[in-house]
């Protein structure tokens, strides 16, 4: 019997899910500094924009308590409603369940607030009760500790999940630069949101192959004059 996890993460076999990417949640997390786990949710966001992959918004006790969804990460999606729960497991919302099932799909990304409570109970119970297979993107969750955090990634380990970041999602969907209809749009996400990976794609395109500034307006460079 074949090893479903041996297969690669693609746009017809992937739907993603966001748990609790709000801000009192991120008010909690220590694993990682908090505006680059942010920039990795929006960055993931855009690259399920990008290849047309089902995506689910679960949120939890936003008027009461957590506050609303990033809306960077919300503006990527336009008019998608998102899906308020009481539980901190989103595997005990019948609309979350609905709506991954109406997806189709088994290969569950996951990315959520906190990794050791809403991630670790969603995908054990997932796992448990279904057939998905779950995805844990490391880099765009976060726990109340690094030790939280990781002693969690463990534990899903252990059970089955699969740890990976956004920024291989997103190359493990594009797989080949040949596939044209995503790779200017993956480049110029890619120049946002990766960091030292973007600084190289600016620099190669510029310096390597000649191409103008990214700028949205012009800037003129003064020659250097030796002081007198």
């Amino acid at each position: 019997m074949s090893n479903p996890k041996l297969q690669v993460l693609t746009p017809q076999n992937s739907q993603l899910i966001f748990i609790d990417h709000q801000p009192q949640m991120a008010f909690g997390v220590q694993s990682m500094d908090r505006q680059a786990m942010k920039n990795n949710a929006v960055g993931l966001a855009k690259a399920a924009r990008i290849f047309s992959i089902p995506t689910t918004i679960t949120t939890v006790e936003s008027d009461s308590f957590s506050g609303y969804t990033y809306p960077e990460l919300l503006d990527v999606f336009p008019e998608q409603p998102t899906l308020e729960r009481t539980s901190m497991n989103s595997w005990d919302d019948q609309k979350v369940r609905d709506a991954l099932a109406a997806n189709g799909r088994k290969k569950v990304i996951v990315a959520g607030l906190w990794t050791e409570v809403c991630n670790t109970t969603f995908a054990l119970s997932a796992m448990n009760e279904s057939d998905y297979e779950i995805y844990m993107v490391a880099d765009a969750s976060g726990g109340t500790s690094k030790e939280a955090h990781d002693y969690a990634m463990q534990r899903m380990v252990q059970a089955g999940v699969v740890p990976v970041t956004w920024q291989q999602v997103l190359l493990e969907w594009q797989r080949d630069w040949a596939c044209r209809d995503t790779y200017d749009a993956v480049m110029q996400l890619v120049k946002e949101h990766s960091g030292a990976y973007g600084m190289g794609v600016d620099y190669a395109y510029t310096m390597v192959h000649k191409a103008a500034q990214r700028t949205a307006t012009p800037h003129a460079s003064l020659a250097p004059v030796p002081a007198r």
